[in-house]
């Protein structure tokens, strides 16, 4: 069953962890490394290097609370990495990572939020297609 929510003028589809992946992609325009590569560097959208450290020299401050992004991302395929970054608290309930595409049972989220996701579903396969390129082990 998929359910269709509309969300900041974009249509969010409810995506269901199985076995731990989301098999499908949550678009039908593969990602763009290099979009998803601005969005996990990015300080306003992704937010990834607040706690990530990754291949990114130009970027001073990067984060050093969870692993560094190349050797986190080097055993997970294309639907892992997406289950992961769509609701990382599935694996472990006690995680600070965000969940980038879920609107429900969420703790502290401003009223001007409520209802969005962080990344809509273009911006997560971008960021997905990114980390494989990270990931010299699992293609």
């Amino acid at each position: 069953m998929l359910l269709l929510v509309a969300l900041n003028s974009h249509w969010v589809v409810a995506q269901t962890i199985v076995n731990g992946v989301i098999a499908e992609p949550l678009t039908s325009t593969p990602g763009d490394s290099m979009r998803g590569r601005a969005i996990v560097a990015s300080r306003q959208s992704g937010l990834c290097l607040l706690c990530h450290s990754g291949p990114f020299p130009e970027e001073r401050f990067q984060g050093n609370l969870a692993p560094e992004l190349s050797s986190s991302v080097a055993r997970y395929t294309a639907p892992q990495l997406r289950a992961r970054i769509v609701d990382a608290s599935y694996f472990n309930s006690k995680t600070i990572m965000p969940a980038y595409y879920r609107t429900d049972h969420l703790n502290r989220v401003a009223p001007k939020f409520a209802g969005q996701t962080i990344l809509n579903g273009q911006e997560i396969e971008d960021v997905v297609a990114f980390l494989l390129t990270l990931n010299t082990t699992v293609q």
